[in-house]
């Protein structure tokens, strides 16, 4: 194994120290509110513009960001980096969406509330599979990314980082439910933009940007291309891959629901526009790397590699800090999103529908360890390529983008359509992973959905009322 970027003894230092500072802020938050399940999965639905922002930015915000934008710039030059970036339009496009559900459904939990009553139950399986295989998929790539990170910068067994990360996720989101997710977000995300800002602005005191652009144009001419077919066609994926994660997981719609009215819309396009300039800082760090001819172990390690060379083991720990800031940012919102669409749409909607608040809240709660477990569970076999599990998951939630956002704004969205849309979308999306590329799932997906979604609304109508999406609110 190459050498580590941290000497150990600072690693553990690092992980202890904001190991217990993320789990007694969690468990401080956990007690500020009033201790019902509203409060544990929404935090009193009360949170204000800044928290909102930044929970958005800081659960989006993952160890790819840091580590595989800074990797794109490195082999795809300018559109590598933009293409990550376009990410961030899932966020803002959604905001309009968000401010519509947050005026449909007022006192609704969760995703699976409004796929079940706009299309009924059978629509709602078919997302709810989707659903769990994305979160799977997500929950492994960044519990095995955790692993495979805190390995590479500090020598840690893969394992014993994995442990580490998703063990204080899932303490203080099990004791303070989403009040310390996004109490908690709201410092990483301020840690994360401001270190990155500063690794940027030294690197481009120490090489300014007109030699940067001198070196890329004699030595990678191409990698400053903007019409470069395959980047197009990579943007138009990123952005549409990233429309479906956020149109269809509960991660977003619990935030809309937590989050208050005025702010909602605000929220989500500052919290994009916050994100977008992430894996454009680091995935310039990828193109200084290129231009000054970077010797890199691994390609993914570009951020570390060149981090380190600037700051020493000051860097180090600072690219260290980041990672862990950034990998228990996002498991916290997953495993406190999951738990909240099962304990709702399971437990309380299939389950035991006279469930008291007290029985919602303590199944919640469960439902986060088991999530936590299930995790360590199937990410403890170290798979070769995180990106292609991304990649495939792309294939199922681009199909939800249609009728997700038909649903909201059409009343002629038919349910058969829905259904269809989500399962040829899916179909197709898969086949164009596996024959053509990985990167073209989720365009294929998207599009085959949209086209079928119009079609059925079109000539098989629906006649629906928006009073019935809170029927069983």
């Amino acid at each position: 194994m190459a050498e580590p970027f941290l000497a150990p003894g600072i690693a553990w230092m690092l992980v202890v120290v904001f190991s217990v500072l993320w789990i007694a802020l969690g468990i401080w938050w956990g007690r500020q509110g009033k201790g019902d399940a509203d409060e544990f999965m929404l935090a009193g639905r009360n949170i204000g513009l800044a928290l909102s922002t930044a929970t958005l930015m800081a659960s989006w915000v993952t160890g790819n960001t840091t580590l595989l934008a800074p990797e794109f710039g490195y082999r795809n030059g300018l559109w590598g980096m933009f293409s990550y970036a376009l990410a961030g339009l899932g966020l803002i496009l959604f905001a309009p969406l968000a401010l519509r559900i947050k005026d449909l459904m007022p006192t609704a939990r969760t995703s699976g509330d409004f796929i079940r009553l706009r299309y009924g139950r059978a629509a709602w399986w078919v997302f709810m599979v989707i659903t769990a295989i994305y979160t799977l998929g997500f929950l492994i790539t960044q519990a095995m990314g955790a692993g495979i990170l805190l390995e590479a910068l500090s020598g840690f067994d893969y394992r014993l980082g994995m442990v580490v990360v998703i063990g204080v996720s899932t303490i203080y989101t099990l004791f303070g439910g989403m009040r310390a997710v996004v109490g908690t977000d709201f410092i990483q995300s301020l840690l994360i933009m401001v270190l990155l800002l500063v690794v940027a602005a030294l690197a481009y005191m120490r090489f300014p940007s007109s030699e940067v652009h001198q070196a890329l144009v004699a030595s990678h001419p191409q990698r400053l291309n903007l019409l470069l077919p395959a980047g197009l066609l990579i943007a138009w994926n990123s952005a549409l891959f990233s429309m479906g994660e956020v149109f269809h997981s509960n991660i977003w719609w619990s935030r809309v629901f937590a989050s208050r009215r005025t702010v909602v819309f605000r929220s989500f396009v500052l919290g994009g526009l916050g994100w977008m300039t992430i894996p454009i800082v680091t995935g310039s760090i990828g193109l200084l790397a290129l231009a000054s001819k970077l010797e890199v172990p691994q390609v993914n390690m570009v951020f570390p590699v060149m981090t380190a060379q600037l700051l020493g083991a000051g860097g180090a720990a600072l690219v260290f800090i980041v990672v862990f800031a950034s990998l228990t940012s996002t498991l916290d919102s997953l495993l406190a999103s999951t738990a909240d669409l099962l304990a709702e749409d399971v437990f309380l909607k299939l389950l035991k529908p006279e469930a008291s608040d007290r029985e919602l809240k303590l199944a919640t709660q469960w439902m986060v360890v088991l999530l936590g477990g299930l995790t360590l569970l199937l990410s403890w076999p170290r798979l070769d390529s995180l990106a292609s599990v991304l990649f495939f998951t792309g294939a199922l939630v681009a199909s939800t983008v249609w009728p997700v956002a038909c649903g909201l704004y059409w009343p002629s969205a038919s349910r058969s359509g829905a259904i269809a849309a989500m399962l040829a979308g899916t179909a197709c999306g898969l086949a164009a992973y596996w024959l053509i590329a990985p990167y073209c799932a989720a365009v294929l997906s998207a599009a085959v959905s949209a086209v079928v979604m119009i079609v059925a609304s079109r000539f098989w109508p629906a006649e629906f009322r928006w009073s019935q999406l809170q029927e069983e609110a």
